[in-house]
């Protein structure tokens, strides 16, 4: 028995001092532990600075129903229940007593008092007696979480995008909140001391951060709130007329490239359209005839045709190593490769490219590649897709490659990659890169500001330029979009039908499916923003063709930007040199100068300035007004005495 308890002292002693540090550390790791605090989110911002995305902090209040000594607890509950009935206005006082007595009993040291509540709530609520003596005190327990809330709701909700993890720790960062998440608007997390209190619970042993978070710094885009809701409003409309699948359409100011507006709407189970995905940045799919405009390009920057060259497209049919391309209608026979343009001919577009480029492809492919049409535009927004053009070994290249892509097949693109080649074309040939931030601030010190990128610094020769504007206007006037003509309004722009789904043919014929697009600028002199609408699948019941879909959303957005948009003008310079004001001025001067007490002649003068010379003189003046405002008469002769308070009267016609 005294060798046993020799051990026991001897391991007592071995715990307590040679292995006590050790021990006492693992309790309070299992005890204690820190937890991160979210920092807040940065804003994000139109470029007018109205708010597009904010982080909204939301507090749960609990209360250690046990810390409070039982003379303070009885001092104030009472107070506590009086306040959170009036707080609630649901339940009597004895409710709320009866309620916290019960978890005083049980000794709950993690009883719920308000969930999700808001910063002025929280505020109240912490104020409450017994709450009001903090943590060691009082009990009082205090959890902060964050919620991202989008003001403008579902407008373009997908474009300024979220971060958002899943139960396995995986991120979705769709969007502008997505791809700067990481770098400015996370922002860094603070620390929280919480002790372990059983059942899997954790309360903080004091009502302040160890380490306080660092909000995120605030982003500010490109985006026009009110170009944006004209661009979401004007789809939408579009799209639940059509019944169509889905739809994007994207506004970009043509000399900066600066994204003014991008909507993509999806249709649910329901028929109901909302911000399913970036279609815009992310859809590779075939362009169809918006594709004619590279095609034509290339030609007649190769020189190999002009606008004056004549092409057959028969009668409406041709075939090409044994497949057979159409036009709609009858055909339009023999025509100049403009109209073949205007026109949209299939044929037409098909014969040029073939004609002059079978036999060397690779110079058609190398002028499509120097306009890096077959790259990425590298765009901020995670998830751009990438453009498929096919080069000879390809899987999907074959002798009738060159033909259909002439009009606009057998390739691959996506909108916003489409714009920005159409964008150089309304920006006297500059190619640059589509701009969706403007600056990264921490209150109004510029973090970062983000300029032009410019990606190819002339696309083409200017006569080039000037021929394709030219084709492009025409569309608009006399081609395949002449119902969306104004008189008082000019754009320029192609139209674009391209079949979809088709790898079945006969189950196509059976269900017929297109992607109808229009994609152009504006006004079509001295263009202000270039813009693309595409349509997927719109009913075939109702209407397919380009110009009908997707033309009166491009129509619809570029007068409503101009009617209801404010244009901002800036004045290079307010010096000027005007004769006639200069007289004027040089009279009136001189008569201030020399008249002090004596009747000037105002004969002559315009009224305003014969009035404002006379009260100079302490008199009185009436005027009487009867045409354009130059004085013809007066009461009081020149070089007459005046007298302070004198009456003139001045005649003016």
């Amino acid at each position: 028995m005294f060798v046993f308890a020799l051990a026991v002292v001897f391991k007592l002693v071995s715990i307590q001092f040679i292995q006590g540090d050790a021990y006492r550390a693992l309790a309070e790791k299992r005890t204690l532990e820190n937890f991160d605090i979210p920092a807040n989110r940065g804003n994000v911002y139109s470029a007018d600075g109205s708010l597009l995305a904010t982080s909204i902090p939301k507090y749960d209040i609990r209360i250690d129903a046990v810390q409070a000594k039982d003379v303070t607890f009885e001092k104030y509950i009472g107070a506590l229940a009086d306040s959170l009935h009036a707080y609630y206005q649901k339940k009597p006082v004895s409710y709320y007593k009866n309620i916290i007595r019960k978890a005083r009993k049980n000794k709950n040291r993690y009883f719920l008092l308000a969930r999700n509540i808001s910063y002025s709530d929280y505020i109240r609520i912490r104020n409450f007696p017994l709450l009001n003596l903090g943590a060691i005190k009082g009990g009082l327990i205090v959890e902060q979480t964050t919620r991202r809330e989008h003001p403008m709701g579902g407008i373009a909700e997908r474009t300024i995008g979220y971060e958002r993890q899943d139960e396995n720790g995986n991120y979705t960062r769709p969007g502008i909140d997505g791809a700067f998440g990481v770098k400015y608007l996370q922002g860094k997390n603070g620390k929280r001391l919480k002790q372990k209190i059983g059942n899997g619970q954790w309360k903080p042993i004091a009502d302040f951060d160890q380490v306080e978070p660092q909000d995120g710094y605030d982003v500010y885009t490109t985006i026009d709130v009110n170009i944006q809701d004209i661009a979401h409003h004007s789809l939408l409309k579009q799209l639940e007329y059509y019944q169509a699948d889905h739809g994007c359409v994207v506004v970009m100011d043509v000399k900066t490239g600066e994204i003014k507006a991008i909507s993509n709407l999806g249709r649910n189970k329901k028929g109901n359209y909302y911000e399913r995905l970036n279609y815009a940045v992310g859809e590779s799919h075939e362009p169809g005839s918006t594709f004619k405009v590279m095609a034509m390009m290339a030609a007649l920057e190769d020189r190999v045709i002009d606008t004056a060259t004549v092409v057959d497209t028969k009668k409406g049919r041709k075939s090409f190593y044994g497949r057979v391309i159409t036009d709609s209608g009858s055909g339009y026979g023999k025509i100049s490769a403009a109209r073949a343009l205007e026109v949209s001919s299939n044929i037409g577009m098909a014969t040029i490219i073939d004609d002059h480029y079978a036999k060397q492809p690779e110079k058609f492919l190398d002028r499509l590649s120097s306009w890096r049409l077959d790259k990425t535009l590298g765009v901020a927004i995670i998830g751009e897709g990438k453009p498929d053009i096919p080069k000879p070994g390809a899987f999907n290249w074959s002798r009738n490659a060159l033909p259909s892509m002439a009009y606009g097949y057998n390739l691959r693109m996506t909108p916003l990659q489409t714009l920005a080649f159409y964008n150089a074309i309304a920006n006297d040939g500059e190619l640059i890169k589509p701009r969706f931030l403007k600056a990264v601030k921490s209150f109004d010190k510029n973090i970062e500001v983000f300029e032009k990128e410019v990606l190819v610094d002339k696309i083409c020769s200017d006569k080039t330029l000037a021929e394709v504007q030219d084709m492009l206007k025409n569309v608009v006037i006399k081609g395949t979009g002449k119902r969306m003509y104004s008189e008082t309004f000019s754009m320029a722009g192609k139209t674009g039908t391209a079949r979809t789904d088709y790898a079945n043919y006969e189950e196509w014929r059976k269900n017929r499916k297109y992607v109808s697009s229009f994609a152009g600028y504006f006004p079509a002199e001295n263009p202000k923003y270039s813009c693309i609408v595409v349509v997927h699948q719109p009913s075939t019941k109702v209407g397919f063709y380009g110009a009908d879909v997707s033309g009166p959303v491009f129509k619809r957005i570029a007068q409503k930007i101009y009617t209801d948009t404010p244009i901002v003008d800036e004045v290079e310079t307010l010096d000027f040199n005007d004769q006639i004001v200069s007289k004027d001025y040089e009279r009136y001067y001189e008569n201030s100068r020399k008249y002090k007490q004596l009747m000037p002649s105002v004969v002559g003068m315009p009224a305003m300035d014969a009035i404002a010379l006379l009260e100079n003189l302490h008199v009185d003046v009436k005027v009487k007004l009867t045409g354009s405002g130059v004085i013809k008469k007066q009461s009081v002769v020149k070089h007459e005495v005046l007298q302070t308070n004198q009456t003139i009267v001045l005649e003016a016609s």
